[in-house]
């Protein structure tokens, strides 16, 4: 959907847009037609602009910082500043909801992993509100967050989706694109791509369940909460705890996600289905974090955390994802530990089976890096990948 490096890493993924297009009323038909039109210009405009931009040093700052302005239903970025850093509640709900949010997820990356905000060394969290007029979509662009009003301009029985700043998880989810960005590097496309998608899924959902003090057991695992509005079938966009059941609507269709490989779906659009097939890995995760029982964030999220930070590659699949997985509790807690076995046993729920390496064998890299060193060490990798998307971009065509 979006070019690997620095994509627009939208929150609403295009089948559920082709849907609205293709069922819904002739003003919802529309928008969602302009919805998947403006996307693909901004996803070639952000290739272009990537030539320059992506080079460009993140701003830092000593400790938390965070901006918010408002697009004044326009399409410039950042546009007007009107809440920074220590500021009182300026009184618009994007406006607040955004502030907090970037906070929220701040401050689990920073009290629970020794993050230093998403880049690892301090940067500025800039959000944009009030993108365009009813624009039903939320956005990372590489450098900052960008939030749509959703269905505000159409009459109050066909809107679907609230302003996308009321869901704290899709906050923290579209932040976390930027910490795997200057980590991983996971390649928007097929199962890069979706674990890509089930990384920002599952600290979206940590962030939320931080938040609020959540255990495993107590926790929604939904993301997209309080995103529809009553109109709809359904609980949200996607269903950690039961992937496929999150909607089931005339209009949005039914929730497509798999949660087992034996259900996989090799289709060619949605980059692949990254949106779809991260609810495999979805899934495992949510297996494995109640197998653990407590904070999702203490052991679990760790783990996960850990393997995005020191042992992804861009090209890295499910399988790897669950070998990593396996290998960095068994680094933690022990080889044989009850936190290992529950991470065996939550890819095992999904169709994917680990296997055993001997500590000493060349295939264990071994101990991860000390959670305080918060590098981004998957930066070198992405500056190779984005100089070899622009000169795909550039070269001549035969």
């Amino acid at each position: 959907m979006c070019t690997h490096i620095n994509p627009l890493e939208c929150i609403i993924p295009p089948h559920m847009s082709k849907n609205i297009a293709e069922n819904g009323t002739a003003e919802q038909r529309q928008k969602a037609r302009n919805a998947l039109t403006s996307s693909a210009r901004m996803r070639a405009e952000r290739a272009v602009v990537a030539t320059i931009t992506d080079l460009a040093k993140p701003v830092a700052a000593e400790g938390k910082h965070r901006n918010i302005f408002t697009a004044n239903n326009g399409t410039n970025l950042p546009g007007t500043m009107v809440r920074s850093e220590g500021d009182p509640p300026s009184g618009d709900s994007a406006v607040d909801e955004a502030y907090d949010g970037s906070g929220a997820t701040y401050d689990l990356f920073e009290q629970v992993f020794q993050r230093n905000s998403i880049d690892g060394n301090g940067m500025v969290l800039d959000s944009t509100v009030h993108y365009q007029v009813g624009y039903d979509n939320a956005f990372w662009n590489g450098h900052q967050m960008v939030y749509g009003d959703g269905d505000e301009d159409l009459p109050e029985p066909q809107r679907i989706f609230n302003r996308f700043t009321i869901a704290l998880d899709i906050i923290g989810h579209e932040l976390t694109h930027g910490v795997t960005q200057f980590e991983a590097g996971l390649v928007y496309r097929d199962q890069p791509g979706a674990l890509n998608e089930s990384f920002s899924d599952v600290f979206g959902s940590l962030v939320k369940q931080h938040l609020r003090n959540q255990t495993a057991a107590e926790a929604d695992w939904i993301i997209g909460e309080g995103l529809f509005t009553s109109n709809v079938n359904g609980v949200g966009i996607r269903s950690m705890k039961a992937p496929g059941t999150a909607y089931d609507d005339p209009v949005l269709g039914r929730d497509p996600q798999p949660r087992h490989m034996s259900n996989y779906q090799d289709v060619t659009y949605d980059n692949g289905g990254v949106h779809i097939n991260s609810g495999i890995p979805n899934h495992a995760f949510y297996a494995t974090a109640m197998e653990m029982g407590g904070y999702a964030w203490e052991k679990a999220g760790q783990i996960w955390y850990l393997t995005l930070r020191d042992r992804l590659n861009p090209s890295s699949v499910f399988q790897e994802a669950a070998q990593q997985t396996y290998l960095v509790a068994g680094s933690l807690y022990g080889n044989g530990s009850p936190e290992q076995q529950a991470v065996r046993n939550g890819w095992s729920a999904v169709g994917i089976q680990v296997t055993e390496v001997d500590p000493g064998d060349p295939g264990d890299p071994g101990e991860p890096e000390d959670p305080g060193d918060t590098g981004g060490g998957g930066c070198s990798t992405v500056l190779v990948q984005f100089l070899d998307s622009v000169r795909e971009i550039i070269a001549p065509k035969s």
